[in-house]
């Protein structure tokens, strides 16, 4: 499996506090047939700032790290950036990394809101041939109160991922279900881990996949699989034509 979300680079942001844990995480990333992860410590997060230049060097440290201690798991460039007016300027001044140096690269919105100026700030961002992906909008509130918010952007153009742990339930049942209906209305492209550590913020990413196919049946499952693959290889993944979500009826209500 190949894992685009991951908080594995040592002492950088929230992900391990030192080589030891972020050992033990490519042990677990192993163990759960892992090969490849995308390293995505938080830029422009109010507490962690990790420009392209910064996150290289440190992915070539833990990539020899790795290799010293015979983890068989290749880790790659990327970075999760919150977003800011300021986003094409980050561009031009190459503080931004994308995923695996490609056209795709991951947004984050604050975990209360969408900003007003997203809609148009993405649009002009794809204009310069880039590829935005919203990283988790399943945990996002604005996004839980009306997920039309999602429909809008990704009609515009955007890519989300959803993560394994709210597909599993570990975030709530609330979560779960809307990361399913996201998935039914061809919302989601992509699902990751956004794994910090092996006890609070685990993997999960083969459990999610296993629920995916239980509940969506096998292509799904390999549609998310193969949408990281092409990713990583810097290929147009798959997008299916975006939906909204249907209102569901509750105890007969709407």
């Amino acid at each position: 499996m190949i894992d685009i979300h991951c908080h594995i680079l040592p002492n950088l942001d929230d992900g391990p506090a030192n080589k030891e844990e972020a050992l033990e995480l490519g042990k677990a990333a192993f163990d759960e047939g892992i090969h490849t992860i995308l390293a995505t410590p938080h830029h422009q997060h109010p507490h962690y700032h990790n420009d392209k230049n910064t996150i290289l060097a440190n992915i070539e440290a833990l990539n020899f790290l790795f290799k010293d201690h015979q983890i068989n798991v290749k880790i790659l460039p990327g970075q999760e950036t919150r977003i800011y007016g300021e986003l094409l300027e980050g561009f031009k001044n190459e503080e931004i990394l994308t995923l695996n140096e490609g056209k795709y690269f991951f947004v984050e919105f604050p975990s209360s809101d969408i900003p007003r100026y997203s809609k148009r700030l993405l649009y002009d961002v794809q204009q310069h041939g880039l590829k935005p992906i919203i990283v988790h909008p399943e945990r996002n509130q604005a996004v839980m109160k009306d997920p039309d918010r999602l429909y809008e952007l990704v009609q515009g153009g955007c890519l989300t991922q959803l993560t394994a742990g709210s597909i599993t339930g570990k975030f709530g049942k609330k979560i779960k279900r809307l990361s399913e209906d996201l998935i039914e209305a061809n919302l989601a492209h992509f699902i990751a881990s956004d794994a910090h550590d092996t006890i609070r913020r685990p993997f999960l990413l083969k459990d999610a996949y296993d629920e995916i196919e239980r509940e969506f049946g096998i292509e799904t499952r390999f549609y998310f699989q193969e949408n990281a693959e092409l990713l990583v290889e810097g290929k147009q993944v798959m997008v299916e034509p975006p939906q909204k979500v249907k209102t569901k009826k509750f105890l007969g209500l709407f």
